[in-house]
């Protein structure tokens, strides 16, 4: 028999890291999908999250920001992601996936400059991560600098 307890609605969180960054996945999609539910992200919805190091962070500042800027933490909705282009790139427009889907879009955050953070505050690193994770979904959400 199928188990017939699911979830009406699911939040996808996937987390790439581009090192072997010791943070635990698991753990932080759970505690980002419960701090999306709570902010009332009720339908399927999907957010991406990258670990990056310090050179990935300062080329997307670059190429989206155009600052050169050690940035912890960047986030990008799709939109946005669409729009802020290098200058004299071609804008295309950004097909989405017939998935029924919503896309909260992308957060970006830099492992070597959360793990100063961390040491600056008392922290432990995944804490700090989290944080940092927090606040780009809040961006993600229209949410600025509460």
């Amino acid at each position: 028999m199928k188990n017939t307890y699911l979830l009406k609605h699911m939040i996808k969180v996937d987390i790439v890291k581009q090192s072997n960054y010791p943070v635990s996945s698991p753990k932080l999609k759970k505690k980002l999908r419960e701090f999306l539910a709570s902010k009332g992200i009720v339908s399927d919805a999907e957010v991406s999250v990258a670990i990056v190091g310090e050179k990935k962070m300062l080329e997307v500042g670059r190429k989206y920001l155009r600052d050169k800027v050690l940035h912890n933490v960047l986030s990008f909705t799709p939109d946005e992601a669409r729009y802020q282009t290098v200058p004299g790139e071609t804008k295309e427009k950004f097909v989405y996936p017939n998935d029924k889907l919503i896309h909260l879009g992308e957060i970006i955050v830099c492992f070597p400059k959360a793990l100063g953070e961390a040491k600056e505050e008392g922290k432990l690193i995944e804490e700090r991560i989290y944080e940092l994770i927090e606040h780009g979904a809040n961006h993600l959400l229209g949410f600025h600098h509460l």
